[in-house]
């Protein structure tokens, strides 16, 4: 099959395997490249087949040496299908694990369901006796609640009233006027359900009733914050209440694990093209801005760098910095002050004519394809590829 880049909205329907492979492989080479990490041992991660999900994977792996166990849900090739990027991302990291003699398993289904919980826990109880953190990791849109049933629809809208502002087709750099509807009671609820804090907590409880958490076990999950122009759609807004639901979660989680001596996290991260990003309204084209300031700058940063920073100098760090609100932050470049204020006044700027001059458009079209294993010099995208590429772990 020749396997070529098709693009509907923030979604590339195709994804190619070798390129998703090079993506896993360059990402593994910049950890091998920083100093080893004192770090966590058996690891494991749900939502562990793309950005930052994948990642930790990555630095837990190949930077502190540990045995991971990956969660995901994603589809492999049919006959007329390529898989999805997370399929072929997982299959390259478990080829690489291997190679390096480094523990790994993946277990592909619904996260958010009993029969994954249980099937993950018989794995650990095998294989790895008790993991010593855990990294919640979920992106998805849609979940079935696993005792009631009930299957909810997260939506991306502001609450109360109306949002009107700029976002852009980062596909062809037109820009343009985008106004959302606020969201209704039940669309906040349901947003809530799939992407706050009641899975993650779930997941806790059952690992730690089965008892394969270790004492002193770590667990992180992660969120964003984002600056004044993004709030209304982002932290004022359905996904925000989300997230509020999610620190929430986090602080019964911790009082939960204080009996095994375990500690609890949310890391907010950096702005980041991701397909979850890709899926949010202005916040491409905030992304494209802030690119441009922060390479600039030198200090731009992509999923692995800010994972490895969180691994090697917040969570395993000798001194351990965290907000007003408990929160690790290492979305701290993004939020300088002068990287916001160089931000803003661009956004003030902008327009069609000008995204290719006074924006990083072009780096992010570049790594949104990436995502999906394109736009990698070293490979030929006009070979016929093989798309069905098996997961090892």
């Amino acid at each position: 099959m020749i396997i070529k880049p098709k693009a509907r909205g923030f979604i590339c329907i195709t994804a190619h395997p070798e390129g998703c492979a090079q993506n896993v492989q360059e990402q593994i080479d910049y950890v091998r490249k920083q100093a080893p990490i004192v770090g966590p041992k058996k690891v494991l991660v749900i939502g562990a087949s793309t950005g930052f999900g994948l990642a930790s994977r990555i630095v837990a792996a190949f930077g502190a040496g540990a045995a991971t166990i990956g969660v995901f849900f994603e589809r492999p090739a049919t006959d007329n299908r390529t898989a999805t990027a997370g399929w072929y991302n997982t299959a390259a990291f478990e080829r690489r694990a291997k190679e390096a003699g480094v523990y790994s398993k993946s277990i592909n289904g619904d996260a958010f369901s009993d029969e994954i919980k249980k099937r993950t826990i018989e794995i650990i109880k095998e294989d790895l006796g008790q993991v010593d953190m855990v990294i919640y990791s979920l992106a998805s849109p849609r979940r079935t609640h696993p005792i009631t049933g009930e299957s909810f629809n997260s939506v991306i809208k502001p609450i109360g009233k109306p949002y009107t502002n700029k976002t852009v087709d980062f596909h062809t750099g037109k820009i343009t006027e985008v106004t959302i509807q606020p969201a209704t009671e039940d669309e906040i609820r349901q947003t809530v359900a799939v992407m706050g804090g009641e899975d993650w907590g779930m997941w806790i409880n059952s690992l730690q009733e089965a008892g394969v958490l270790a004492d002193g076990v770590t667990t992180v999950a992660y969120s964003y914050i984002g600056p004044e122009i993004t709030h209304a759609v982002y932290r004022e807004g359905t996904i925000g209440r989300a997230k509020d639901h999610l620190e929430a979660s986090a602080k019964a989680i911790n009082s939960k694990l204080k009996e095994i001596g375990g500690r609890t996290f949310v890391s907010v991260n950096k702005a980041l093209v991701t397909q979850s990003s890709s899926a949010i309204p202005v916040v491409p084209l905030y992304i494209s801005l802030l690119y441009k300031v922060m390479k600039e700058k030198g200090i731009h940063e992509g999923c692995i760098e800010q994972m490895v920073r969180l691994f090697a100098d917040r969570l395993y760090s000798d001194s351990l910095a965290l907000d007003t609100a408990g929160r690790i932050r290492v979305d701290d470049l993004e939020m300088r002050e002068d990287v916001q204020q160089e931000v803003s006044s661009l956004w003030e700027e902008v327009n069609t004519e000008n995204i290719n001059a006074i924006s990083d458009i072009e780096g992010y079209r570049e790594e949104f394809f990436k995502l999906f294993g394109f736009g990698f010099t070293t490979i030929d995208y006009d070979k016929d590829t093989d798309p069905n590429v098996s997961i090892s772990g």
